[in-house]
């Protein structure tokens, strides 16, 4: 394995569900009883937990693709990356972006690197990545696809 990462959900994120929930169990608690207040406090929890987890996904590369969540791409097909700092993927992820493109990008992280591809069956034309460590990723796909040419 070259490269492995996983974007979770930060930390606050999580602060910010228990408060929520909290609230809700004291909103809900007051109102038609403590049992329903810990019912719904629960149910709050165990769907914010569900969504926080279900949005982790994994990038992984090793010497012979590069599997980001489920989407795969193998190496003769990654002509170039570049690594994008934060004011880069944003105009990349904004203005310039191509709608053919495949992108799996994260509000929570800056960064990204941009995977152009060579596959002329392949309508499309780059995959955009959030990550936080882009010069590694980028440096891991740069060292496969120089072995794959």
């Amino acid at each position: 394995m070259l490269f492995r990462e996983r974007l979770h959900v930060p930390v606050l994120w999580w602060v910010l569900a228990v408060l929520f929930a909290l609230s809700m169990l004291a909103a809900v608690g007051l109102y038609l009883g403590p049992v329903w207040g810990v019912a719904v406090f629960a149910a709050t929890l165990a769907v914010a937990a569900g969504m926080f987890l279900a949005a982790a996904v994994a990038i992984e590369v090793d010497d012979r693709e590069l599997r980001v969540g489920r989407a795969v791409i193998e190496r003769p097909w990654i002509e170039s990356c570049l690594a994008l700092d934060a004011p880069a993927a944003e105009v990349r992820a904004g203005v310039q972006a191509d709608a053919r493109a495949h992108l799996v990008l994260r509000p929570y992280i800056a960064t990204a690197v941009e995977v152009v591809l060579r596959d002329p069956a392949d309508p499309v034309p780059y995959w955009l990545v959030s990550t936080r460590r882009p010069a590694r990723l980028a440096a891991a796909l740069a060292g496969q696809t120089e072995a794959a040419r």
